[in-house]
Formats: C-alpha cells, sequence, structure tokens
C-alpha cells in the first residue's frame, strides 16, 4: 500500500508545471549567497544578475504558452490563465528592480538581499496564479505576503516604513485567518480543497450549495482576497502601507501581488464558488461601487502623492472588481489585460517618483511637484502620459482597460454598475489633473537639480511609456492572448 502511493507521488510529480517559480526560487537562493559573499554597498551585480533571472524566468514562462502542464496529483496547472498572470508579475518585479539600485543607495540601504525577497515574492504569486488547490494558493500567498511583511519595512531606521511594516503584518495576519478558516469550512462540507472538485462536489449534491457551512467558508476565503487586492471596506491598510514603504516597493505591491491575488480570485470564483454566482455577484455590486467611490472621493483631499496613489489603486482595484460582477468572458480577459495596463502605468509613475524624491522623500506631495514640467521636462512628459492612463482618457492604454471593463458589465445587464464607474473615473480627474496643474501652471520653488536620470529607471520609464501607449492604440493582439487565456 504505501509503495503504491509512493509510486502514485512519484508518477504526480511534474516540475514542468512549477517550472518559472523554480527557477526563480533557484536564482533567489543564488542572490542570497552571492550577497553574502559580496561587499557591502556594492549591490549593482546583484540587482542585474535579479533582472537577468526574470528575463530567463519570463521565456521560460511564455515557452509553455499554449502547452498546459498539470502537476502535484493536479494542485498546479501552468496553462494560458497562469502564464499570463505569471507575466504581469514578472514585469512589475523586473520593473522594480530597474528603479531600485539608486534608489537604495540614496535612501542608505544598498543590500543585496532586496533583490532575493522581491524574487520569492514573485515566486509566490505564480504559485497563487497556477494554483488549482486552495493549498496551493494559500501557500504562494503565504511566501509572496511573507516576503513582502519584509520588504514593506526594510527602513529600519525610518518610522514611516517601521508602521508600514507592522501594519501590513498584523492586518495581513488577520486577513489570512479569515482565508484560512474558509478553506477549513469548504474542505469540512466537500471533502476537498482541490478548486475543481469543490465545483463536481456541489454539482453533483445540489444541497451544499445552500449550505450556511458553504456559504460562510466561500464568503470568508473571498473576504481573505479582497483583503489582498484592497477592496473597501479592507482596504484600510493600503494608504498607510503604500505611504511608507519603499517607492518600488509601493509601486510593486500595488501590480504584481494584486494581479496574482486577482488570478486566485477569479478561479476560485468562477470555478469553486460558481453556484454562489447570484450571491456572489450581488455582493460584488455594492463592493465595486464601495471601493471605486471610497479610493476616489478619499483620494481627492491627498496631499501626499504616494498616499494619492494607495487611494487610486483602491479605486482602481474597484474598477477591476466591476469585471468579476460581470461573470462573463469579457469581464474576467477585461481585469487579465486591466491588470497588465494598470502595471505599466502605475509602475511607470512610481518610478519618475522614485527620481524626483529626496532622500527621506518629504518633498512627495502636489507642492512639491511645483514647476516640475519647466525644470525637468522629460519627466514631467513622462508622468503626464502615465496620470492621464490613470485617468482613462484616449489614446492611452487606461482608456481601452476601461472600456473593456464597463463593457463587460453592460453586456451582462449592469449599466447602472457601468454608469457609477464612469462617474468616478471623472471624480479622479480632480486629483490627477492636480499633480499635473502644479507640475506646468505653478512657479518653481526648486531647480530639481536631484532628479537625475539613471540607466535602470530610465528603462523601466520607457518600458512602462511603450507599454501605456502601445496598449492603448492596439490593444487587440493582448486581448486576444486574455481570451485564450481563459478556462
Amino acid at each position: 500500500m504505501d509503495a503504491n502511493l509512493v509510486q502514485e507521488a512519484i508518477q504526480n510529480v511534474n516540475f514542468s508545471a512549477i517550472m518559472p517559480s523554480l527557477v526563480l526560487s533557484v536564482f533567489g537562493m543564488v542572490l542570497l549567497l552571492v550577497s553574502v559573499f559580496s561587499q557591502r554597498g556594492k549591490t549593482t551585480p546583484i540587482a542585474w544578475l535579479s533582472f537577468i533571472a526574470l528575463v530567463i524566468t519570463g521565456i521560460v514562462t511564455l515557452s509553455g504558452w499554449n502547452n498546459p502542464q498539470a502537476g502535484f496529483a493536479g494542485s498546479v496547472l501552468l496553462d494560458n490563465f497562469a502564464t499570463f498572470f505569471n507575466m504581469i508579475c514578472i514585469i512589475a518585479a523586473a520593473l522594480t528592480i530597474l528603479m531600485s539600485d539608486n534608489y537604495l543607495k540614496r535612501e542608505g540601504y544598498p543590500v543585496g538581499e532586496y533583490y532575493a525577497l522581491i524574487l520569492f515574492t514573485t515566486a509566490g504569486a505564480m504559485w497563487m496564479a497556477s494554483g488549482t488547490d486552495l493549498m496551493t494558493i494559500f501557500l504562494g500567498l503565504e511566501v509572496l505576503s511573507v516576503s513582502l511583511y519584509v520588504l514593506a519595512g526594510f527602513f529600519r531606521d525610518q518610522t514611516r516604513s517601521n508602521e508600514a511594516g507592522l501594519k501590513y503584518f498584523f492586518l495581513g495576519a488577520f486577513s489570512t485567518g479569515f482565508l484560512l478558516y474558509g478553506v477549513a469550512l469548504l474542505y469540512g462540507v466537500t471533502g476537498t480543497t482541490k478548486i475543481h472538485g469543490i465545483a463536481e462536489y456541489v454539482a453533483a449534491n445540489s444541497a451544499a450549495s445552500s449550505n450556511i457551512m458553504f456559504i460562510a467558508g466561500g464568503m470568508l476565503l473571498l473576504t481573505g482576497f479582497l483583503f489582498k487586492v484592497a477592496a473597501a471596506p479592507f482596504h484600510m491598510w493600503t494608504p498607510d502601507v503604500y505611504q511608507g514603504a519603499p517607492t518600488p516597493i509601493t509601486a510593486f505591491m500595488s501590480a504584481g501581488p494584486k494581479a496574482a491575488a486577482f488570478a486566485a480570485f477569479i478561479r476560485v470564483t468562477m470555478v469553486a464558488l460558481e453556484s454562489m454566482q447570484a450571491d456572489i455577484t450581488a455582493v460584488f455590486w455594492v463592493l465595486a461601487v464601495l471601493t471605486m467611490t471610497a479610493g476616489n472621493f478619499i483620494a481627492l483631499s491627498q496631499k501626499d502623492i504616494k498616499r494619492m496613489l494607495a487611494y487610486s489603486s483602491i479605486s482602481h482595484a474597484g474598477y477591476a472588481l466591476v469585471g468579476l460582477v460581470a461573470w462573463n468572458e469579457i469581464g474576467y480577459t477585461g481585469i487579465m489585460f486591466y491588470m497588465l495596463v494598470y502595471t505599466f502605468m502605475n509602475m511607470g509613475a512610481f518610478a519618475v517618483l522614485v527620481l524626483i524624491g529626496k532622500k527621506g522623500e518629504d518633498n512627495l506631495t502636489v507642492d512639491g511637484v511645483k514647476g516640475m514640467g519647466y525644470k525637468r521636462p522629460v519627466l514631467a512628459i513622462a508622468l503626464s502620459i502615465f496620470l492621464l492612463s490613470l485617468m482613462g482618457m484616449p489614446p492611452t492604454a487606461g482608456f481601452a482597460g476601461k472600456f473593456y471593463i464597463f463593457a463587460a458589465a453592460v453586456k451582462s445587464g449592469y449599466i447602472w454598475l457601468a454608469v457609477i464607474g464612469v462617474l468616478n473615473s471623472a471624480v479622479s480627474l480632480y486629483y490627477y489633473l492636480r499633480v499635473m496643474v502644479s507640475m506646468y501652471f505653478k512657479d518653481a520653488e526648486e531647480d530639481f537639480s536631484w532628479a537625475v536620470m539613471n540607466t535602470g529607471t530610465a528603462i523601466s520609464i520607457v518600458i512602462a511609456i511603450a507599454g501605456v501607449l502601445l496598449l492603448g492604440v492596439l490593444p487587440g493582439p493582448v486581448m486576444e492572448m486574455a481570451k485564450l487565456a481563459g478556462f
């Protein structure tokens, strides 16, 4: 009997299904060893090595397109859906690393372990995207979260950074409890943690979908995901963590981990909890409106740009939730496209902030960028492009992303939800334009002599601008890829 179990386990192992995250984890461990033997402060080679690791991982990931691999007794599935989200996480991590080296030296924290933590975070995000078992998703979530807790509080001598790390840790641990309790209840009812297994059990036992334990488990599970995507009213950690964390990490948190959370969100809701569609869409309708509205209206009063972008991030999670409410192909492919678009435009905006911030970043306020349009015109134009895309202005990718999301809502009959989304986009114009007005219509109080372009950050800004403009003008090919990534 034991021999059969061992043989079955060996047959079920398929390392191809986890190859991208395996490559990244190996590189992460190598980077830890390299950083131990490197001279303190000499982190540039480590930064570029980690970037190369992500490029190699991206090539390995794309090689699996249209070649799905299942492994570990069906707990992991590297299909087109996972590959698409894996690439978003890789792009976010690569842009983060490019803008980090000079930033860490400026802030006095040139530490090699920083880059290894980013790679481990990305590996955890990949497990979340490819997980078809709730325990695999939980494992990926924990690897991602623990690494991010450290990165959020990376500047140990700064009170804001300590506060960010502690708040993220405590509230993150609290939300993980909800998620794990939800998993336990679902297992108790269905006898499995496999996503497809739960769906099959409910299909065979129609009474299960009305079982109070099943409903409670599903809602607790979704609560854990809602925290990770910063949806209201589970958004309370976002402003303080985004403001206190190192700026490149703030950018990364707003893109890569959020995309991974949405990947798991989509799989769980549309497969395992399909029987609860009516209840889930009703709840998500309210949450989408609440998230969009809370994010946008609180952002109106923010003077710190990082904090403003944190509330903006909350509102964009609300737009993405509209795609989940729609519960159709356009909805979830729209979310996939939107997550890619959001990665480019938000990462680009933070890359500019990395350059214009002084040590300590106390100048990253709306008044702090007065006259930058004349003192640093290239950076001001770049930031303006990203802000216009965040507003949803054509011909940027932000417009195309919102168009697909709202179109999905209209197709499913949620016309008022789409109307509320458009009105919220109109509200967001005020706080985004306020930054642009400060750059171009206010007299400069400083010369921005410290805002010197460096190779890594310049490459990240160029890549982000290319992504924002190309996906805005030619969204078709990527949307077709998103459709092929359906499940």
